[in-house]
């Protein structure tokens, strides 16, 4: 992995991935993202009203988080005009104060573990970088693909609660985990 970049700006290059900060340029590609059902099949959002999806999308790209923080637009190298999707880094439901990490990709590239890709620069950033105290992820558990990379990227399921009124799975990764599940030299 290479990160870029001051806090408020990081970008990541992976083997196979560009990650950038996303930006309003993205809206209508996060748009169509979201229309194909299954990308949003176990995730609550305003994705049948129009212009409430864009407001959505559009407050959350332009929020003021904290530095080091955000969405990042996941790319293709050999092809950085093809948008894959997006990770976060966001404090859980935009209000925290926990912080969370969240991924969604265009359903044409699930399965190729460009999710796993995509997240695990974004983790070690929250650790080595931050300083983060804990990452989580709360996820709905028939959601196996995204169960399978919080698992993948190390993240440990600590049990089932209750997320916008639905059960979902919580996994989390403490940063006096993070050395040994991300391979840090000192978190």
């Amino acid at each position: 992995m290479i990160a870029t970049g001051s806090d408020a700006c990081t970008t990541f290059e992976t083997e196979r991935l560009l990650l950038r900060p996303r930006t309003l340029a993205d809206t209508n590609d996060c748009l169509l993202m979201d229309r194909e059902p299954e990308v949003t099949r176990y995730v609550s959002g305003p994705w049948s009203d129009a212009s409430a999806h864009r407001e959505f999308i559009e407050n959350r790209t332009s929020s003021p988080w904290l530095p080091g923080m955000g969405y990042w637009t996941i790319m293709l190298r050999q092809e950085p005009a093809v948008f894959v999707g997006w990770v976060l880094l966001i404090p859980v439901d935009a209000v925290g104060p926990e912080i969370e990490i969240g991924w969604r990709l265009r359903q044409r590239f699930w399965g190729q573990g460009l999710a796993t890709e995509a997240a695990r620069p974004v983790l070690t950033h929250a650790f080595d970088v931050l300083k983060l105290p804990e990452v989580i992820a709360e996820i709905d558990p028939d959601n196996l693909g995204s169960l399978r990379v919080a698992e993948k990227i190390g993240l440990k399921q600590r049990g089932a609660v209750r997320h916008s009124g639905k059960l979902a799975m919580r996994y989390s990764l403490m940063i006096s985990e993070a050395a040994t599940a991300l391979g840090l030299s000192s978190a």
